[in-house]
C-alpha cells in the first residue's frame, strides 16, 4: 500500500507542476485551451494574478516531492497528510467557486490518497 500512496502523492505531485507551468509560463496559452469559459480578454490582464496562482501550486507541489525524500516514517505521515490536505481544501474550494471539474481533476485523488494514508498507517 505505501507503493500506491507514493505513487498517487507523485501524479498530485506532477499535476501541480503542470498547473504551475501552465499558470505562470503559459497562461495566455496554453491557459486559454485549459480555462475554456475565461473570456479571452482577460487572460493578458490577468497574467500576474495567474502566475501568483502558479507559484502555490508549486508549493504544493514541492511539499508533495519533498515527501519523498523524509526517512522519518511519523513525519512523513503528517507532512504527506498536511500538503494533501491543502490540495484537497484548494479543490474543493475551486469546485465551490470556479469549475465541478476540479474536485474530480484535484480534490477526489488528493482525498483518496489521505484516506489510503489514513487507513494502512498503523
Amino acid at each position: 500500500m505505501e507503493l500506491l500512496t507514493q505513487i498517487l502523492i507523485g501524479i498530485i505531485a506532477f499535476l501541480h507542476l503542470y498547473i504551475m507551468y501552465f499558470e505562470m509560463f503559459a497562461w495566455t496559452t496554453l491557459g486559454r485551451k485549459v480555462f475554456r469559459n475565461f473570456p479571452k480578454d482577460l487572460f493578458e490582464p490577468t497574467k500576474a494574478m495567474a502566475a501568483n496562482q502558479g507559484l502555490y501550486n508549486g508549493f504544493l507541489a514541492a511539499g508533495l516531492i519533498w515527501t519523498f525524500f523524509i526517512g522519518n516514517l511519523e513525519w512523513k505521515f503528517y507532512i504527506s497528510l498536511f500538503f494533501l490536505s491543502c490540495v484537497a481544501i484548494a479543490g474543493i474550494y475551486g469546485a465551490l467557486t470556479a469549475s465541478k471539474k476540479i474536485f474530480v481533476v484535484q480534490a477526489l485523488p488528493a482525498l483518496i490518497t489521505i484516506a489510503l494514508i489514513l487507513l494502512f498507517h498503523y
